[in-house]
């Protein structure tokens, strides 16, 4: 397994900090970090309908917005293990039912990949350029993040890339599948909670969770909750943590950030395969080195 730690701005562990991985949907973090520059830039409002939907970004971001996800579909895993090309969106959006939302936005709660396809729309609409431009230029040079990358294709892979199968079309990450440096997932966190890119009332409203169910078995999870883009609540071992799991064919990662220390710090975890417990125990169980 590949761990890292930050804090301060300081990398203070290393196993595999230059490793360039799949972020999976630690990439929703990132994408409610834009969308919340968007807001506090003025460009997008919290709690109005967004665009033509019947949804606010709040209830997107947090998952609320009644919109299914393609996860669920047995047809979805079957051409993903086939190693079929990624559907085209419309047709996606099609055989989820998208345009008829299961309940009410706001109602319910449902994990929807699909929800953080639109805020993928809602950047490009809102910014007026593509999808990394767009990210580039609110999200990762305003954190010093020189070398996360989009992938569009399996070319794209070019062989440095550790846990995507060389089958895997990483179109299927409809909101995006985000490479990079396991050390930058944890900096961009960091530097994210630590303020270095939206107001303290952004990252309040971020952090703003909804209780979304019992204990996960297998999972160091004891009170999980989701706000906008991250996953937050205490662990069995008692501390406050706040950041993103993420997983796909081949491998899992987890980067969170432990609130519960005097002086907090960030730890991001990677390995192949689909344990997610293992990965999220490594990060949001790591403490320092002594001789910090």
């Amino acid at each position: 397994m590949l761990h890292v730690l930050v804090q301060d701005d300081r990398l203070l562990c290393d196993q595999g900090a230059e490793t360039v991985v799949p972020w999976w949907s630690f990439g929703k973090t990132v994408i409610s970090a834009a969308l919340l520059v968007q807001v506090q830039n003025g460009l997008l409002a919290l709690d109005d309908p967004v665009f033509e939907w019947p949804f606010t970004l709040r209830q997107l971001l947090r998952h609320q917005a009644g919109l299914a996800d393609y996860g669920q579909l047995p047809e979805y895993h079957a051409a993903v293990e086939r190693g079929e090309a990624a559907w085209k969106d419309e047709d996606m959006l099609l055989r989820v039912q998208a345009a008829d939302l299961g309940y009410p936005p706001g109602a319910s709660w449902c994990y929807s990949n699909v929800g953080y396809f639109y805020a993928r729309r809602i950047i490009e609409r809102s910014a007026g350029e593509e999808f990394g431009a767009a990210l580039r230029r609110l999200v990762f040079r305003p954190l010093g993040l020189e070398d996360v990358r989009l992938l569009d294709a399996k070319q794209d892979f070019e062989g440095a890339v550790l846990g995507i199968p060389s089958t895997y079309d990483p179109r299927w990450v409809y909101h995006g599948l985000m490479v990079g440096p396991l050390a930058e997932a944890a900096f961009m966190l960091d530097r994210l909670m630590a303020g270095q890119l939206i107001s303290s009332s952004m990252l309040a409203a971020m952090m703003d969770a909804y209780p979304v169910g019992p204990s996960i078995p297998g999972r160091p999870w004891r009170v999980p909750k989701y706000g906008l883009g991250v996953m937050v609540g205490e662990t069995h071992g008692g501390r406050s943590v706040a950041g993103h799991t993420g997983g796909g064919p081949g491998s899992c990662v987890a980067v969170y950030r432990n609130l519960s220390s005097p002086s907090a710090f960030t730890a991001a975890a990677f390995a192949l395969g689909a344990d997610a417990g293992a990965v999220e125990r490594q990060a949001m169980e790591a403490d320092p080195p002594l001789n910090a």
